[in-house]
């Protein structure tokens, strides 16, 4: 069982280095050279460290990724007794790929108690557990493989390994307090859950999330607007498209791999390798975020830090009449047009954030054990 430990796992972190737990339902009180988060839903986390010369009107750089993975996840009325076992009703969660007959004798047998389980982990009664949400997952911890170690096998790899990464270069940014001393724009980054089933929910990249922080971080300006201005919500809207164009986003999410027993499935020019940087994703159609100028920009600084980066594009797909009907991540299976990065929706839909899709090359997308 799986309850969103890796938004708890990012708070516990958060607060071991010093940033402060705010509340969305209470006023914010944000000072330059202060860290800050927020959760919502317990699915979803916002942190963010504000620069010691940060003024309204600059820019928010921001890390945007997503904590959900395709998985099972339990119906409200999940138990089943049958034959003796105590089986579970799963329903399944985004694309996930699995090949069900190779668990062979282990179908059914999940002796899962489920609210006595609970009830011991959280210490209390089952009468006390109201309602519950809850994902399954392998229990098999991660493991390093290949003939010299050279693989990382995980699951949910998509897309904790880019929480991790954004959340380490957030906190190891800012771990020393003159870190901030110089720094005049705010540095953030986003966690979005439901990425995998379209993003359109309180807590997905749908929400106005981002919004919702610009005008927070700006309404106190009307304080001080208020003294001269006959109009200082017309002023504070104007500032808050100027913040936008200094705004910059990498919409961070595993791209996928080259498999050397499908290769046909990546564009003839585009193959992205594993361990040879990071992949910029590409579509002329528009479902991805990165631009001409987005995509120069992070090579440019991956350059400065002599860092690789290398392209992709998805190939189009095309019906038994040879006719293309849209554009799709491929892997060993077709996927649909709608499992293309849905986090753009923040930059692109929601507040005007120019955006770079990228991401780590991996092996055997959406598997529930992934390379």
């Amino acid at each position: 069982m799986h309850l969103c430990v890796q938004a708890s796992e990012a708070k516990r972190q958060l607060i071991a280095a010093g940033f402060h737990l705010l509340k969305e339902n209470e006023n914010w009180d944000l000072q330059p050279g202060g860290r800050y988060f927020f959760t919502r839903n317990v699915t979803s986390l916002v942190a963010f460290a504000i620069g010691k010369k940060y003024s309204i009107g600059n820019g928010f750089h921001v890390i945007a990724a997503h904590t959900d993975s395709p998985c099972l996840k339990l119906k409200p009325k999940s138990a089943s007794p049958k034959s003796g076992y105590l089986m579970v009703n799963v329903q399944t969660y985004g694309g996930g790929l699995a090949h069900l007959e190779a668990m062979g004798s282990s179908r059914g047998n999940s002796l899962l108690q489920k609210c006595e389980i609970l009830s011991d982990e959280l210490s209390c009664k089952t009468d006390d557990i109201v309602n519950v949400e809850l994902n399954l997952c392998d229990t098999q911890p991660s493991c390093l493989g290949g003939a010299n170690n050279e693989f990382i096998f995980s699951g949910r790899l998509d897309n904790l390994a880019s929480c991790f990464c954004g959340l380490r270069a957030l906190v190891d940014s800012c771990a020393l307090p003159e870190d901030l001393s110089n720094e005049n724009a705010i540095r953030m980054i986003a966690l979005f859950d439901n990425e995998e089933v379209g993003s359109d929910s309180y807590q997905g990249a749908g929400a106005p999330t981002i919004y919702v922080f610009e005008y927070d971080w700006t309404t106190p300006l009307s304080q001080v607007l208020d003294s001269y201005s006959s109009s200082p919500a017309a002023v504070m809207q104007l500032t808050q498209l100027k913040i936008r164009q200094y705004n910059g986003k990498v919409s961070a999410d595993m791209a996928h791999g080259v498999h050397p027993n499908f290769v046909d499935k990546h564009e003839e020019h585009h193959h992205p390798e594993l361990q040879k940087g990071l992949v910029i994703k590409h579509n002329a159609n528009q479902r991805y975020a990165t631009s001409g100028v987005t995509s120069f920009l992070f090579k440019e600084v991956a350059r400065l830090h002599s860092l690789p980066a290398q392209e992709w594009i998805p190939i189009p797909r095309v019906n038994a009449e040879n006719v293309l009907i849209g554009v799709s991540q491929l892997q060993v299976a077709l996927t649909t047009p709608d499992c293309i990065s849905q986090t753009i929706h923040v930059s692109c839909l929601g507040v005007g954030i120019r955006t770079v899709d990228c991401g780590i090359a991996q092996l055997s997308m959406h598997r529930y054990l992934v390379i």
